[in-house]
């Protein structure tokens, strides 16, 4: 009787829940306790930012950083991703140290790059790139409007006029690089013309934005529910233009998902085809890997923010954790080839060294997260299996605190209502 009882809430909740604004606790949904729901969120926050194998570091009395650990580096991602943890947990100390290391040492202040982001520094803040991963930029504003909404711009940082510099900065500019980008990547294009964070043509998000990058995109990127935030809360002027960048996006991730499988690549074409050459088979960029893991977890933040295309995305979640479901829910691996069939040798993106397919708790995570688009009794298998999944080393001794832990803890955010879009 209480099976049954709990399963008629969850699917009456699904049915409101594509409703902005309705943060729904899965976790409590599936039987959970709140007070347990509450500790291990905070279990899972103190693994990235307290614990022994925490990703997270101070720098003095004013600065901090997120370590890709496995690398020996401090990314865009990790870094944007830190802070827009802190401001939903409340966390300002660590969301204006984040923000003050960027600012130091990864935002370009002047140049052809201006108020764009090197995104990969080494820890004490050398930059080992010049240039920009665009998801950095994304989260970043994002988070920093979040700041303003939550504590004001008065506080010692002027959280909106950060996010409006950014937003103004990548917007369509002349750009020449002094060191052509061909002598970074052989064989590839120099880095001239125009740059830019979103295509003007397609209203798309770049892979990278320079001469290279710009030609394609990365549908993890894709991130609808941000270009809502903006256009509510950037004051920028360009509120209608925002609105059409999200419609363009979900229009997007409807062509880049695989119809039977709901995976989709690493990389592809604006108009969701897979690449070929660079990014293509011949490398496993058209795979589903690392980046692609992120896919269900941005869908499902959209469903919970805007609603504004919730049919589609409960088809969608439906779909991507059948397909995993039939994998095995505690043995599916972390690369596919879109169609569901496994990768060649060749295809199988390393990582800290190996070049393996793993059952990865970061996929785990994104995975699990997606039980919030979904009706089926299945999802509550992936809720579970997030729950008990162990972060720890492989056998091998691979352990990614970094990227596995962020969507770890993200994963916990959606699930226990906790990673909200924050108003003024």
């Amino acid at each position: 009787m209480k099976s049954l009882l709990l399963l008629a809430l969850a699917a009456c909740s699904v049915s409101i829940s594509a409703e902005a604004g309705n943060y729904r606790n899965v976790f409590v949904e599936m039987g959970y306790q709140p007070a347990e729901v509450e500790a291990k969120v905070k279990e899972v926050f103190n693994d990235v930012f307290r614990g022994p194998n925490k990703v997270y570091f101070e720098v003095g009395d004013s600065m901090g950083y997120v370590s890709d650990i496995k690398n020996h580096d401090a990314r865009t991602e990790g870094m944007s991703y830190g802070m827009m943890i802190a401001v939903q947990f409340g966390e300002k100390d660590i969301f204006d140290r984040l923000w003050r290391w960027s600012k130091k040492y990864m935002q370009h202040q002047e140049g052809p790059r201006e108020g764009y982001f090197a995104w990969s520094c080494k820890t004490d803040g050398t930059r080992n790139a010049e240039g920009a991963a665009s998801d950095g930029e994304l989260y970043y504003i994002t988070a920093l409007l979040f700041a303003s909404n939550r504590w004001g711009d008065e506080t010692g940082i002027n959280y909106k006029a950060e996010a409006q510099h950014i937003l103004n900065c990548i917007q369509p500019r002349d750009f020449k690089e002094e060191r052509p980008f061909r002598r970074q990547m052989p064989g590839m294009p120099p880095s001239s013309g125009k740059i830019f964070l979103i295509d003007p043509e397609t209203r798309l998000i770049t892979f990278t934005p320079d001469g290279f990058g710009q030609r394609f995109t990365d549908p993890s990127y894709h991130i609808p529910a941000f270009y809502e935030v903006w256009a509510k809360y950037a004051d920028d002027g360009r509120a209608d233009y925002w609105l059409d960048c999200a419609e363009k996006s979900r229009a997007f991730l409807h062509k880049c998902t695989n119809e039977k499988t709901g995976l989709n690549p690493d990389m592809c074409n604006y108009d969701g085809t897979l690449m070929q050459g660079f990014g293509g088979r011949r490398n496993g960029g058209s795979c589903f890997r690392y980046d692609s893991w992120r896919v269900p977890m941005n869908i499902t933040l959209d469903y919970e923010w805007s609603g504004k295309d919730a049919d589609w995305q409960r088809q969608y979640g439906e779909k991507i954790q059948n397909f995993f479901y039939n994998q095995g829910v505690d043995t599916f691996v972390d690369q596919y080839r879109v169609d569901g069939t496994l990768p060649e040798d060749d295809e199988i993106l390393q990582a800290g060294g190996f070049r393996k397919l793993r059952h990865s708790i970061g996929l785990v995570s994104t995975v699990a997260a997606a039980s919030i688009l979904c009706q089926h009794e299945k999802k509550k298998e992936f809720v579970d299996a997030l729950w008990k999944a162990r972060h720890e080393p492989f056998e091998d001794g691979y352990f990614d605190a970094y990227y596995d832990g962020l969507l770890r803890l993200f994963a916990f955010m959606h699930l226990s209502g906790k990673y909200r879009m924050i108003e003024r």
